[in-house]
């Protein structure tokens, strides 16, 4: 490959990132360009007079097009709102009022960043989309494979877990080998200007960052208040929205009780929240549903297979055993009780740094 006649389109946020990305790419030649999603914000009146989308402000806009002049490659912005709203908001708010708690990054990533904005760089005639991921891709003959990026405390393969064969060979993250105080030391030697920009670390579309204010203008039906009740059925309160709340929640129950009591699950038809004794918290097993494997198939044909997985963004790696299922299913058991397996959130699989793919954990009753 001679870099000097490859293009490459860098999704570029005006953070540290995703500018050092681009640099990186534009040192070793490669005809780079630099590009920004248009996303979807809350109206001003909702959001407090503040509307932005905080992945594409005027303020971030600025900082990747003064990237851009620094390095001396072209930039532009790509319109994005409408499929933004309708695929990442419309699904958050979705899981929300079936009582689960979604990761939305996993859904704009599958979704927005690398379906719709690389089909469109490729139908530019770009080789490659680049971004600012701390993640690595391996190629192995015919065959791509995801690896955990070298800075364990940056790594973002849990929300690259539906990578797949057809898109795996037109990506470049080049920051998978560095650490991040590696990156903010070539964003000074490069004189980028947001070489010391702090990282964001809310959902994007949260214009004050407060989930539970968004889904009540958003979504009222998903903050309607009911009953909290005990593992007998007895009313023992009232919750203020099931979305409020998360599995394994102990404060803000508003509950007098002799002993401490936890959220142990929603049951989003009768719009109640279940709780109980930290002893009834506790599960070994998991569901996964829309199961999708980097390979195209699990690494063991139908065969169940050890591996280490993921049940949070920046949770530690837990032994388990997997079983491939139908339907895009897969179940694991683990080798201790966990009490924070909450559904909605993404589970994914590794073998060692290779992640292997993943899914979204499934409600209790759907879990077999």
């Amino acid at each position: 490959m001679n870099p000097a006649r490859t293009r490459v389109v860098v999704a570029m946020s005006g953070g540290v990132d995703s500018s050092v990305a681009a640099a990186l790419l534009a040192k070793a030649d490669y005809q780079v360009e630099g590009l920004m999603l248009r996303l979807w914000s809350e109206p001003a009146s909702d959001a407090g007079g503040r509307p932005e989308n905080r992945c594409c402000t005027p303020s971030q806009l600025a900082d990747a097009q003064s990237v851009a002049q620094t390095l001396g490659i072209p930039f532009r912005t790509l319109d994005a709102v409408e499929l933004f709203r309708s695929t990442v908001v419309e699904s958050y708010i979705g899981a929300h009022a079936a009582g689960l708690t979604p990761n939305p990054c996993v859904v704009c990533n599958r979704r927005v960043r690398f379906g719709f904005l690389l089909d469109q760089v490729r139908d530019w005639g770009a080789q490659y989309l680049a971004t600012g991921h701390y993640v690595r891709v391996q190629q192995s003959g015919p065959s791509y494979q995801i690896l955990r990026g070298a800075d364990a405390a940056k790594d973002q393969s849990y929300v690259l877990y539906s990578l797949n064969q057809s898109r795996l060979p037109h990506l470049l993250f080049p920051l998978g080998d560095y650490t991040k105080a590696e990156v903010r030391a070539l964003a000074r030697e490069f004189g980028l200007p947001v070489a010391d920009k702090a990282d964001s670390q809310d959902v994007c579309f949260l214009a004050d960052g407060d989930y539970r204010r968004f889904l009540r203008q958003q979504a009222p039906d998903a903050m309607r208040p009911g009953p909290i009740l005990d593992l007998g059925g007895n009313v023992v309160g009232k919750h203020q929205g099931l979305a409020a709340y998360t599995i394994g929640q102990r404060k803000r129950l508003g509950i007098s009780a002799p002993s401490p009591l936890y959220v142990l699950a929603t049951d989003p038809a009768r719009n109640a929240l279940v709780v109980g004794p930290r002893n009834a918290l506790g599960r070994r097993t998991l569901t996964t549903v829309d199961t999708r494997w980097v390979a195209g198939r699990p690494p063991a044909g139908d065969t169940p297979f050890q591996a280490e997985i993921k049940i949070r963004y920046r949770g530690r790696l837990l032994p388990a055993a997997v079983t491939p299922g139908k339907d895009g299913k897969a179940t694991a058991r683990f080798e201790e009780t966990l009490s924070d397996i909450t559904p909605g959130q993404a589970a994914v699989f590794y073998q060692g740094s290779t992640c292997l793919g993943g899914g979204t954990i499934a409600p209790w009753e759907e879990s077999t």
